[in-house]
């Protein structure tokens, strides 16, 4: 029989996410966050998404970012280097991902072990607090074990423990597992409809722990979820009869005007939707970054019944029906040509991917020598340069991730003329 508490956990996890503010995002100005874990945090790629994500939505926010993942690490191990690894870049936050290493992949799911996690996870949070650190305690991601049993599974419920236990000393819980499990059970439902296992989509490597770039996606979203990340961008109202505007959210509008059977507007956002590439779209069909993240609304009301071509700074967006457009349409990852970025924001969304990679290989290169040969001179020289560097670059994301004003065009659709006849 479950304990009241484990009923409890399952319960609240079940419960709606109600609708968030913007100023309920937990990262702040001026705040140092730490990822603390083993090698799915090493891996960096879950960080580097919250990272851009925060530089798009809240550009206004100087955050900085460090990734402090080690490979077959444990709680115990993430306690015993805290202070080198998390506490001497002077954090404000710091999220704690482990729980798989910790029981041996399930071969070592016993009390002995549980306990030298929850030991870690206390000694974590207690030290966090006394340094006055917002600390996260995660459930370990997913692993690819059938979700309909997982939730009953030993991970589950030992990371229900840490959860508790950070909560009870004043830390906070973000419940990854959960969140990563409904999106699993929909990759699942997906599956059963395919002969093919081959074509079958997962969340992970082979091994069935390490995650996939959607793994990594879908880990990202719960931390960001967990964190108080907002659904919405922006979102503007216009009434095309006397071009008015109805309403402007995270945004501000101006030279509002219709000329010529078009609307045109410039709109300047308070911050960005997240992009990731071209194809990044197709990995939304599981990880409901678009209505839960990202929703970069337009709505045009009073068009006569049409067709409508809706463009930004010249870029296609799409075409749209009046219908469609009077109840609104999302153009965050919107684009007329499936080969090409959308909007210009997509394109600021990609330089800031390329940017934060960039960050990161120069990062690990250093950690790779400090690692091989830490008192050689090209160490230090390269420690040196590579701080320099970090400095420069971080000032080169916040550049590009900075919203720019957009003149949208929302004019009659023209098909293209069709050549010799046909």
């Amino acid at each position: 029989m479950r304990s009241p508490r484990y009923l409890l956990a399952v319960l609240i996890a079940l419960l709606p996410v109600p609708a968030i503010r913007a100023d309920e995002f937990a990262l702040r100005d001026g705040d140092t966050v730490v990822f603390l874990g083993d090698s799915i945090t090493a891996a960096q790629t879950y960080g580097k998404i919250i990272e851009n994500y925060t530089l798009l939505r809240y550009p206004d926010r100087k955050v900085r970012f460090v990734n402090a993942g080690v490979g077959g690490d444990t709680a115990a191990g993430g306690l015993k280097r805290l202070e080198r690894d998390v506490l001497a870049h002077k954090p404000t936050v710091v999220t704690v991902a482990y729980g798989i290493n910790d029981i041996g992949w399930g071969t070592k799911a016993d009390a002995e072990h549980r306990k030298a996690y929850l030991d870690g996870i206390r000694g974590i949070v207690e030290a966090c607090k006394k340094r006055e650190v917002r600390v996260y305690i995660c459930s370990a991601a997913a692993t690819a074990e059938d979700p309909a049993k997982s939730e009953a599974g030993y991970l589950q419920k030992m990371c229900d423990d840490g959860m508790e236990l950070s909560r009870s000393l004043g830390g906070h819980a973000i419940d990854v597992q959960r969140a990563m499990r409904g999106i699993q059970k929909s990759i699942w439902a997906a599956n059963a409809k395919v002969a093919d296992k081959a074509k079958h989509d997962t969340l992970h490597a082979p091994d069935g722990v390490h995650l996939n770039d959607l793994g990594q996606l879908a880990m990202a979203y719960a931390i960001l979820k967990g964190l108080g990340a907002s659904a919405d961008v922006s979102a503007v109202t216009i009434d095309a009869d006397g071009a008015k505007l109805g309403a402007a959210k995270g945004c501000a509008v101006k030279d509002l005007v219709s000329r010529e059977g078009a609307l045109e507007f410039t709109r300047l956002d308070e911050g960005l939707p997240f992009n990731y590439g071209i194809f990044y779209a197709l990995s939304y069909r599981y990880v409901p970054v678009p209505s839960e993240l990202n929703r970069y609304l337009l709505t045009v009301k009073s068009l006569p019944k049409d067709r409508y071509e809706v463009t930004a700074d010249g870029r296609g967006l799409g075409v749209f029906t009046a219908e469609q457009l009077a109840g609104g349409v999302d153009l965050a990852s919107a684009t007329a040509d499936p080969w090409q970025p959308g909007g210009p924001w997509n394109a600021q969304a990609n330089a800031l991917k390329a940017l934060t990679d960039a960050r990161y290989e120069v990062l690990s290169a250093g950690a790779q020598l400090r690692a091989a040969v830490p008192g050689a001179p090209v160490t230090g020289q390269l420690e040196k340069q590579s701080g320099e560097f970090d400095t420069k670059i971080v000032e080169m994301q916040r550049n590009v991730a900075k919203p720019q004003p957009y003149r949208f065009v929302v004019k009659k659709y023209e098909p293209p003329a069709k050549k010799d006849g046909k």
